[in-house]
């Protein structure tokens, strides 16, 4: 499959702080690609130096599996830092002034106001925006010519949930167009609503990579409860079919063994003549698997 991004072995030290160590990622075309990590993890070093902000202290990394030239950048639109927009100025003269820096088309704008839904507010000056309209602007802004990857740096930082919503059903639209998007966050609810894939970093490493699902798939405990609880518990635990298995009131909380689903579980009961009142999957969520993962 063709590679939209390696990196292989980024480093960056600022004097004793390592930023980031051995960094290596692969993103495919088509991914929503999040990188999670608490402040100072390394994130935005990271997009800085693939965006072609910072240079790495050692290690490379590749575009469309090609060695980066500026020429590729077009093609890539990032929000590392946001926009100086000029607070007297409407939206689309903000915006003519960043199609021309980046040589995009003027024809362009309209397009992107629509949207990040501001057409409505396209002759608005910049300073009369909320918080969450200034954020969807800095989106066009990124935007514009279309480009088919997007880079960006916590785009919903600091906003209300109404705003993060916003970001968050662009995000998804550039998704269904197919856009490959890398996206540092510590939202970890977002991320996982808008991601595919994910890169877990701490003090500059990952320390755990994979697709969302697949990493919220890892011991995900299984609940049962029925009339039996013990005697069930002591066949599971003799039949070897859990990691671990905890009573808690009338329920059995079951880490399963590799390979192992919940309908074996209710086989497993229905074979030993045991009726089971209730049986779930309880999905963990990222951030419990987030908070587990940087302990």
């Amino acid at each position: 499959m063709e590679k939209v991004l390696e990196t292989l072995n980024l480093s960056k030290s600022y004097g004793r702080i390592r930023a980031v160590k051995d960094l290596s990622l692969e993103v495919g075309p088509g991914h929503v690609y999040g990188i999670l990590g608490p402040n100072g993890s390394g994130k935005t070093t990271t997009l800085s130096i693939i965006t072609g902000i910072i240079a790495a202290d050692s290690g490379s990394y590749r575009w469309f599996d090609r060695e980066p030239r500026a020429t590729m950048r077009k093609n890539i639109g990032s929000l590392i830092e946001v926009p100086n927009f000029y607070p007297y100025l409407d939206l689309v003269r903000n915006l003519v002034i960043v199609a021309r820096i980046k040589d995009k088309p003027l024809d362009d704008i309209d397009r992107v106001l629509k949207l990040v839904n501001l057409w409505e507010r396209r002759k608005s000056r910049f300073d009369t925006l909320s918080l969450g309209m200034k954020q969807r602007l800095a989106l066009a802004a990124v935007l514009l010519g279309n480009p088919s990857v997007l880079v960006l740096d916590e785009p919903a930082n600091g906003l209300d949930p109404e705003g993060i919503a916003e970001v968050r059903e662009i995000i998804l639209q550039e998704r269904q167009n197919q856009k490959t998007i890398i996206i540092a966050s510590h939202i970890l609810d977002e991320v996982e609503k808008v991601c595919t894939h994910v890169a877990v970093l701490k003090n500059g490493e990952a320390i755990a990579r994979g697709r969302v699902h697949e990493l919220l798939a890892v011991d995900d405990p299984v609940i049962v409860s029925c009339g039996e609880a013990d005697r069930l518990k002591e066949e599971i635990v003799r039949a070897g079919l859990s990691e671990s298995i905890e009573k808690q009131g009338e329920k059995l909380v079951i880490i399963l063994r590799k390979g192992k689903t919940a309908g074996d579980i209710n086989q497993f009961a229905f074979s030993k003549g045991i009726v089971l009142d209730h049986l779930e999957t309880r999905k963990k969520s990222l951030e419990s698997q987030f908070l587990e993962l940087i302990k």
